[in-house]
């Protein structure tokens, strides 16, 4: 039978990591400017972007990482640095200017990867289809997988509406708080990965 408890362990768990809400305003902030079209496709593409590239390390995860001599928390520090990178251009207005974001697909990166599909998604995949036993376990770990970036693509979708409301001075707002928050979730990447260095976590 489906087992409905590791659909919700794995779902609540991809919900608390990926954080829907937490990186609607970072999206905001870096698809502003934008054409509504447009913005509404890099939601679909960076919702993409992370289904594949969890897709892929869910199916051979732990052996890409050994292929590559990679542990899990180098990946963990060089998510944060690249995401720290975004955070202070997010802080000093860089990305306001058009030669640095206009030709760029930031649904791509950072969004799709490494923002929602980041070490701690990634790291949380490969052990729960390890963890899985039999078809039905693995049905409920991709199907918690699937529901997840549904609800990505749905709350990243609609976030757009707010935009609208905030206008362009709302937006350099919500581009700093961004940034700020973005940061935050850049140190703690790092610090964690420092911290499997220390531990021996691989």
């Amino acid at each position: 039978m489906f087992d409905f408890a590791l659909f919700g362990s794995v779902f609540v768990t991809l919900f608390v990591i990926m954080d829907p809400p937490g990186t609607t305003p970072i999206f905001l902030a870096l698809t502003s400017g934008r054409p509504v079209k447009v913005q509404r496709r890099m939601a679909w593409q960076a919702t993409l972007v992370a289904l594949g590239v969890i897709a892929v390390f869910g199916l051979a995860g732990r052996q890409i990482l050994d292929y590559l001599g990679v542990s899990l928390p180098a990946l963990m520090v060089a998510g944060g640095l690249l995401l720290l990178l975004i955070a202070l251009d997010l802080l000093t207005g860089k990305s306001d200017e058009p030669s640095q974001t206009k030709d760029v697909n930031v649904a791509l990166v950072p969004l799709g990867m490494p923002l929602l599909a980041g070490p701690g998604a990634i790291v949380t995949v490969i052990l729960a289809v390890q963890r899985a036993d039999g078809p039905w376990e693995h049905t409920a770990v991709w199907s918690a997988i699937a529901v997840m970036h549904l609800v990505l693509w749905l709350t990243l979708r609609y976030s757009l509406l707010i935009i609208r409301i905030i206008k362009d001075g709302g937006v350099v707002l919500v581009t700093r708080l961004s940034g700020m928050l973005l940061s935050a979730i850049a140190v703690q990447q790092i610090a964690n990965g420092i911290q499997g260095f220390i531990t021996g976590t691989t």
